[in-house]
């Protein structure tokens, strides 16, 4: 579960973006929710409707099965 400091839920983290390079590859970003999960199945485009990620410099930090980011962190 994403969420924020305060608490106030975001949605499921479904997958991870990342920028490939030379060495391993770096993520930038959490995607979220159900638009998240088709994209992981290959169904439709990253960012073809409605935001669904958040930027990898929100996150505060992970805690098991709960990732935590800034308050006042929108889906982009």
């Amino acid at each position: 579960m994403v969420e924020t400091e305060s608490g106030r839920r975001i949605g499921r983290c479904r997958d991870m973006r990342a920028i490939l390079g030379c060495g391993l590859p770096k993520v930038n970003e959490l995607v979220v929710g159900h638009r998240g999960r088709l994209e992981h199945f290959g169904i439709g485009t990253p960012r073809q409707q409605a935001p669904d990620a958040i930027p990898w410099e929100a996150v505060v930090r992970i805690e098991g099965d709960r990732i935590v980011v800034r308050d006042g962190t929108e889906l982009v």
